[in-house]
């Protein structure tokens, strides 16, 4: 064979090799998940778990400790099991809370599978409300508000619960709360409260994408609410304050002017001033969808708590459901090119400007709640305190004690939505100023004297808390670099 001849045969088989190389034997594909129908009305996580095995192993990881000195902030629950006291960390809502359940005992929340056992551990006043507090719980909450209709609110919180079978009263959140049984499509299932409040902005949740879903599934408890009561403080529903907002822009504004419309929103009666008030719960959707950056892209909620992940040849959302730190920021490698240390920098840069600003406005507003206390003390004593001035403190004084709370309770210490999170806390600092000027001004004109500098008397608040006060907690790490901790 000449040697033309035989470099034509060797290019030839070569060419042959590299075609069976690339295309003959390609890389396998995910296998699609094949939806297999669940009985109506099963709850049990492990029953879906047979036919969903991945998911269901994930979900089980819920209950385990996340890894350690991943996240400043939320620390959660850590190898050593220790439950982070939310009141120790930031004292301040020690003072602003107490009267109720959230100044004896407030603690960071840890993973889905202890929703319902940190509830039944949790300090009996945090559930004083009574069966209502189940609502995001158990999953069978939809069907004890449809049988027990306004006994499922106000009776107390364990008659409620004794009527989840005994094997279920400790189930956290499970895959019946999220999917549909007959094809794994998601689904509402708090309709008596994320439907109505979806309809009150204008939106037809028949008509929501499933990425909008991947979101909304989480707003079903991820979200603030109010607990209305009677004349006998006994609860008779429960909403999102979300009328008046729209899609993408459900504002603190709005937020505070629903709780404040109704005398039946506030639920409670704070110690230091006397006033009954409203309160604003982990409203992580609220500011999340809030014109922020990552909503705007297009992101869901899913995306970053819930990522793809590749298990054997099958693709599988996370549902571990944590915080992208505890996972290396493995979900933001999704988009962002940026290295895993640059990102993780980005995130507590956020933070500690979130938290400074936090604690610059959760002090300010303590210290109107003081004036007030002073006040209180004086118009007892016989002093004329000027009701004009006294009234517009009082407003002030509430503007800034909701936005203050609205940051302090959101979960992401203000990174799912930067901008607006230092919005709200500016806004509620120079709203606890204003009232400071008026409240000073009023008690100068009936002649008391008030210090330069208000004593808060903080420790007496995080003492004052029965058995749940502080014992054995790792002391908060977090050196403001205001300055604001420290002067108080």
């Amino acid at each position: 064979m000449k040697r033309k001849d035989i470099l034509k045969t060797a290019l030839a088989v070569a060419a042959v090799i590299t075609t069976v190389f690339l295309y003959g034997c390609p890389p396998p594909k995910s296998e699609p998940v094949k939806a297999v129908k669940i009985a109506d009305g099963e709850i049990d996580p492990a029953v879906w778990g047979k036919a969903y095995p991945t998911e269901y192993e994930m979900w089980k990881k819920t209950e385990e400790p996340t890894p350690a000195g991943k996240s400043k902030y939320k620390k959660g629950f850590d190898a050593d099991k220790i439950t982070y006291d939310k009141l120790a960390e930031f004292p301040y809502m020690a003072l602003l809370f107490n009267g109720w359940g959230f100044g004896i005992e407030y603690n960071e929340p840890r993973g889905h599978a202890f929703m319902l056992r940190d509830q039944l551990d949790v300090d009996p006043s945090r559930v004083k409300a009574g069966g209502v507090c189940l609502t995001c719980k158990t999953p069978l909450a939809p069907k004890l508000e449809k049988e027990m209709a306004l006994h499922y609110y106000k009776d107390p919180y364990k008659e409620v619960l004794a009527k989840v079978p005994e094997q279920h009263r400790t189930l956290g959140v499970a895959c019946v709360d999220c999917h549909d049984n007959k094809d794994m499509s998601l689904r509402i299932s708090r309709g008596f409260t994320l439907v109505a409040a979806l309809k009150d902005m204008g939106v037809d949740p028949a008509k929501l994408t499933r990425q909008e879903m991947r979101s909304v599934i989480c707003a079903q408890c991820h979200v603030s609410y109010s607990i209305p009561k009677d004349k006998d403080m006994k609860s008779v529903g429960v909403f999102f304050p979300w009328q008046g907002s729209t899609w993408g822009g459900i504002t603190i504004e709005n937020i505070i002017k629903k709780i404040r419309s109704d005398d039946a929103n506030r639920e409670w009666k704070q110690n230091v001033t006397g006033f009954k008030m409203g309160f604003i719960r982990h409203p992580e959707f609220e500011l999340f969808s809030n014109n922020s950056v990552h909503w705007k892209a297009g992101a869901a909620c899913a995306d970053c708590h819930m990522p793809y992940t590749k298990v054997g040849t099958a693709k599988a959302s996370d549902h571990r459901v944590m915080s992208p730190l505890k996972s290396d920021m493995r979900a933001c490698m999704q988009c962002h090119t940026e290295s895993v240390e640059w990102l993780r920098e980005q995130v507590t840069a956020i933070q500690d400007r979130t938290v400074a600003l936090m604690m610059r406005s959760g002090y300010a507003t303590a210290t109107v709640a003081k004036l007030f206390e002073m006040t209180h003390k004086a118009q007892a004593e016989g002093k004329s305190i000027d009701p004009a001035l006294y009234n517009k403190a009082k407003d002030y004084y509430e503007e800034a004690f909701y936005r203050s709370v609205f940051i302090g309770a959101e979960n992401s210490v203000g990174f799912h939505n930067p901008s607006e999170a230092m919005r709200v806390l500016g806004d509620s600092t120079a709203f606890a100023e204003k009232a400071e000027g008026f409240l000073r001004q009023a008690l100068a004109k009936a002649g008391v004297n008030v210090p330069l500098k208000v004593d808060l008397e903080l420790k007496k608040y995080l003492d004052n808390r029965g058995e749940k006060k502080l014992k054995g907690n790792p002391k908060f790490e977090f050196k403001d670099p205001t300055g604001v901790q420290e002067k108080f």
